[in-house]
């Protein structure tokens, strides 16, 4: 695997609900926002848009769509035969969500780092560049 560009990041819907909801650590995902590359799967743009509407309701999570929509960001809407082959493995291989499968899989591919809040990523810890976000306890 080739060393991660620090320079560019992959963001997990963990990491922009903590940006949301001003969340321990929103302050290094406004930072890195402001001062890297940023890749959004298309799958953070869906968890983030449903998990919005079932708590905050249908309004709060189409404000919150279009603001990602807004940031200087690179969506990744299309996934290549190697970042898909890559994802099926690391779900079998690690029971990863289908979401974080795809976005761990998204972020080895565009040799980035990917920063999250989320646990479950530390199953592909020496596969894939991560940072974590404060836990919540």
């Amino acid at each position: 695997m080739k060393t991660a560009d620090a320079s560019a990041f992959v963001l997990d819907t963990s990491a922009l609900m903590t940006l949301f909801e001003k969340e321990d650590g929103f302050l290094r995902v406004r930072q890195v926002i402001q001062q890297n590359q940023v890749f959004l799967p298309w799958t953070v743009l869906l968890e983030t848009t449903y998990i919005t509407r079932q708590e905050q309701g249908q309004t709060v999570a189409e404000e919150r769509y279009a603001a990602l929509r807004r940031l200087f960001t690179d969506i990744l809407w299309e996934m290549d035969e190697g970042t898909l082959l890559t994802a099926s493995r690391w779900k079998a291989d690690y029971r990863l969500s289908f979401a974080d499968a795809i976005i761990a899989a998204y972020t080895r591919s565009r040799k980035a780092v990917l920063l999250h809040k989320d646990p479950e990523f530390e199953a592909l810890r020496g596969k894939v560049a991560l940072e974590a976000l404060p836990y919540k306890l």
